[in-house]
């Protein structure tokens, strides 16, 4: 196996767990502590380098999610799930961060006063990632 081959092959499964685990983290922080979740979601794109951090780290999560995909449960989903995110950070790379900003100071206070729903799709959507990642 090639050395790049062996590291995308235990790095994108890997990823994608960490991905998963994510989203049933924020679900949890949702639910039980939901003013540190507010004020986590309304941290992103505060700042340049938070706006781009968060962008490589989609593209990341994404890339993962595409190379991982064919090894999952639902690997059409995967795919495009991965695509979306690549291509949205792509597209937001070419946009001035502030207008990423002033989207997230607009948007975000919205989706705060729905944290419940937010933490029910997280946790859901942490769990189908899990799931689809285990070999079955």
């Amino acid at each position: 196996m090639e050395p790049l081959a062996a590291v995308t092959g235990m790095f994108a499964p890997a990823v994608v767990v960490l991905t998963g685990l994510y989203f049933v983290g924020l679900a949890s922080i949702s639910l039980f502590a939901p003013a540190r979740a507010a004020r986590f979601l309304l941290g992103f794109a505060r700042s340049a380098s938070a706006h781009y951090i968060e962008l490589v780290v989609r593209i990341v999560v994404g890339g993962a999610f595409l190379l991982n995909a064919p090894l999952m449960l639902f690997p059409g989903a995967f795919v495009a799930f991965g695509w979306v995110l690549v291509i949205t950070s792509i597209c937001l790379f070419a946009l001035p961060w502030k207008w990423h900003h002033r989207f997230a100071q607009k948007s975000v206070p919205h989706a705060v006063r729905h944290l419940r729903l937010i933490a029910i799709a997280s946790f859901a959507l942490g769990v189908f990632v899990l799931a689809a990642v285990v070999p079955w």
